[in-house]
């Protein structure tokens, strides 16, 4: 199950995509915008930063921009930077799977099939993908 920090870190990455072109994005407006704690957002932009995927800047007019275009962004990559392995079960988080049990595990096999669907879906995805879907829903969003 993919936790809050992951979702979290969607958001964050979606928001930055979609409003870093006014330049860097404050946690606060993306507080605001995503309706996020703010407290929580510093935890889950550190974790962005620290893996190379978003950069900071301290200072008035700060706040974090994507370090490169949302197209080489894939979703996977985020989500494993904010929650790592996103495999289903234990045995299959390393890729030299030490489970006493693998050779004659009558599971395993399912697993597996269920971790390569996983991997591939969030790796064939990319930010923009997903930015180009918020836009879409930010354009439409009108009363009447």
């Amino acid at each position: 199950m993919i936790s809050t920090k992951g979702r979290y870190a969607l958001r964050l990455m979606i928001d930055i995509a979609i409003y870093e072109e006014k330049g860097y994005v404050s946690l606060k407006d993306s507080s605001s915008r995503e309706d996020l704690s703010i407290k929580y957002l510093e935890q889950v932009a550190s974790i962005l930063t620290r893996a190379g995927l978003i950069l900071s800047f301290r200072g008035n007019n700060g706040g974090y921009k994507l370090s490169r275009n949302p197209k080489d962004y894939k979703i996977g990559e985020i989500l494993r930077a904010a929650e790592g392995s996103l495999a289903p079960v234990a045995c299959l988080e390393c890729s030299n799977n030490y489970c006493n049990r693998k050779d004659k595990c009558t599971t395993i096999d399912f697993w597996d099939g269920f971790n390569k669907v996983i991997n591939d879906y969030v790796d064939n995805i990319t930010l923009e993908d997903l930015v180009d879907k918020a836009k879409g829903k930010l354009t439409n969003d009108y009363s009447i």
